[in-house]
Formats: structure tokens, sequence, C-alpha cells
């Protein structure tokens, strides 16, 4: 069982028990006790439990039976004061597919941010099934929730439309565009067309001209990578930078032939000069790239230079790869701020907000 299972699983025990000993646990998942400790602290670190002597429990029930002295950041639940106007305060719900990657500093942004406001915030983790937000984002509904907060898994292409339109709470999407630009719905997410740009303006200053994209083009935020990629080599001009590669990994699962015989062609493209730099999503297949061209005893970044995007583990390589950094955080706090405004503004225009994100150059990438 993979880490985000595991920590799913810790939480679903605690929102039915309402707390859990860590011994029990590990017992049941057949792992053991530090395996499941760790589990608990990384939750705990995101809000999402609160540690206690032996196990854990839920942030608001730790709040209501805590010291006065004691006060560590899942505190911050408990809640809040009532709203402006209200005899009880509003309580927004966040809705989210990963509470491991990429998501942890949105959750985090929008918890800050529902603090200082005077408002409670719950989450659900939907592992990127839509079924399964939407039977999340009913329950909370059901329970009385002002506003949801929600990423979407139904994108682009993909079953499931603007269903969070019926719900009859105001939405904003997280990292997610209207499907439909007639839709009235709010948003809040990063301009990943820029931060592509960014990556190729970067690349084409430190002397390279022959960049390629790879991406695994299921995933939201791909297309507006390519968008962006697209662009900035557009604006640069062929006499300056050169379409050298774009390779779509959605179709190849990582040790299948066709993935293979890919990534091989790759290397072999950088070793005849034909590629010398490349914007790669998400950091873990830059990661798998660089590996495979320093194992077919090419140079990063002397015979080509990588950016990955996302900057989620990407300073963790054994080369720090540069980065294009989304500002997750900010997205978190700046959908909490636009959901609370809608409630307590009701007649306000809508707005749709695009946060810029930045690259963080590091040796994969230096001139």
């Amino acid at each position: 069982m993979h880490a985000e299972e595991r920590q799913q699983a810790i939480l679903r025990r605690v929102r039915e028990a309402g707390s859990m000993r860590v011994t029990d646990f590990a017992a049941e998942l057949g792992v053991s006790v530090v395996t499941v400790r760790k589990d608990v602290e990384v939750l705990a670190e995101r809000g999402l439990l609160a540690r206690v002597h032996g196990g854990a429990m839920l942030p608001e029930d730790w709040a209501e039976t805590a010291p006065a002295t004691a006060t560590p950041a899942a505190a911050r639940t408990a809640p809040a004061a009532p709203a402006a106007g209200s005899g009880r305060p509003l309580v927004l719900g966040l809705i989210v597919p990963s509470s491991a990657y990429y998501y942890p500093e949105v959750i985090k942004g929008a918890r800050e941010a529902a603090d200082a406001l005077g408002v409670r915030l719950t989450l659900a983790v939907s592992t990127y099934d839509v079924d399964t937000e939407k039977a999340q984002a009913a329950r909370m509904v059901e329970d009385g929730v002002d506003g949801l907060l929600l990423a979407p898994s139904a994108g682009e292409g993909k079953p499931g439309g603007q269903w969070y339109e019926e719900l009859g709470v105001p939405v904003v999407l997280v990292e997610r565009r209207p499907e439909q630009q007639a839709s009235a719905a709010e948003h809040v997410g990063t301009d990943h067309g820029y931060g592509a740009r960014l990556a190729v303006r970067h690349l084409l200053d430190t002397g390279r001209r022959k960049i390629a994209l790879v991406m695994r083009g299921g995933t939201p935020t791909a297309p507006w990578i390519k968008k962006g990629y697209d662009a900035a080599m557009e604006e640069a001009g062929p006499g300056t930078a050169e379409h050298a590669f774009f390779l779509d990994l959605e179709q190849y699962g990582a040790g299948d032939a066709a993935y293979e015989e890919v990534m091989d062609a790759f290397v072999e493209a950088v070793r005849e000069g034909r590629v010398d730099a490349a914007l790669v999503h998400p950091d873990h297949e830059a990661m798998v790239l660089m590996q495979r061209l320093r194992g077919a005893s090419l140079s990063v970044p002397g015979d080509v230079a990588l950016v990955s995007y996302d900057d989620e583990v990407a300073s963790l390589a054994d080369l720090p790869l540069s980065a294009v950094a989304p500002s997750k955080h900010e997205v978190g706090v700046t959908g909490v701020e636009l959901l609370v405004r809608r409630l307590r503004e009701p007649g306000r225009p809508r707005r749709r907000i695009a946060i810029l994100p930045e690259l963080r150059v590091r040796a994969s990438s230096e001139a």
C-alpha cells in the first residue's frame, strides 16, 4: 500500500471512529508502527489530524478537549467566530484530488486564510475520481456548508461536465477552469501558460535553441503548458528557436516496451545534437529522464538543459532540477478569500484569478 493510500485509510478511520491508535492500525495494515506514525505526522502537519499520545483524532475534537496552552497547527480547524450578520461561522468545503502531491500547499494556504477570516474549513480528497467528488460535494452540501472550493477531476474532453453548478451553493474552482466560457463559475488558479513561457525564455537566454517538450498530456495542467510552450517558441521565431522534439507520455506506462522506445528516442536525439534543452512535466518524469541521460553518458546541463514543471520534488534530484513553481499556497489563500467575499457580498462582480508561477533556476539548466 502506497503512502497516499495509507494516509487516506487513516483519515477514513479517524472520521468514522473519531480517533485511532497507531499500534492497532499498524497491525491491521500489516506495516510497522513507525510507518503509521510517520503518516500521522504528515497528516497532522497539513492540519488534517491532531496527534495525541499513541494515536490521532479529528482536529476539531482535539480543540474541544485540549488544554488552553496546547496550540498545534491542527487546532486551527476549531470552530471559528461567527461571521458578521449571522448566528454561526461560515463553513466552507474543500475537495481536492490528492493530499500528497501538489495540493498540500494549497490545503495549507486555504486553512490559514480560513483561520484569518474567521470561517471553518472542511476537507475531502477525491483521489481523481469524479463519482467520489460528486458524492463528497453532495454530502458537504447536505451537512450545511455555505460554499465549496473544488478541483474537479473532469476536465477538457472528459465526462462529468459542470455538475457543480447544480449544487445550490457558491462554488470556486481551484486550479481548474470552467469547460464552457459561458459558465458563471469563479475560479482561481496558476497561469501555467505563463510558466511554460518562463521556462522557454530561460532556456533561450542560456543559449539553447533546440528545445523539446516532454509531458504527460492527460493532466489538467498539460494543455496550458503546451499552449505556453508553443506561444513562446513562436514568439522567439524560427531563427532563434526550433521545435526539436515533442513527446506526450500519456499513452505509455512506465516500463512498457513502447515507453522504453520513446525514451530511448529522446536520448538518441540528444546524442545526435537534435535536442539541447527540454521542458518536462511533471517533476518525476524529469528525474527519470535525467537518470537515463546520465546513464547514457550524456551531461546535464552540458549536452541538454532540463527544466521541470511543478517543483514538488525537483530540488531533491541528485542534480537539482530547475523548475517552474506554481504558487500553490497563494492559490489556496486566494480561493478562500474569493469564496468568502462571494458569500458576504453576493452582489459583487464575479472574478477569475490567474496567479503567476515563478522559475527556480538550479543546476540542471545553468548557463
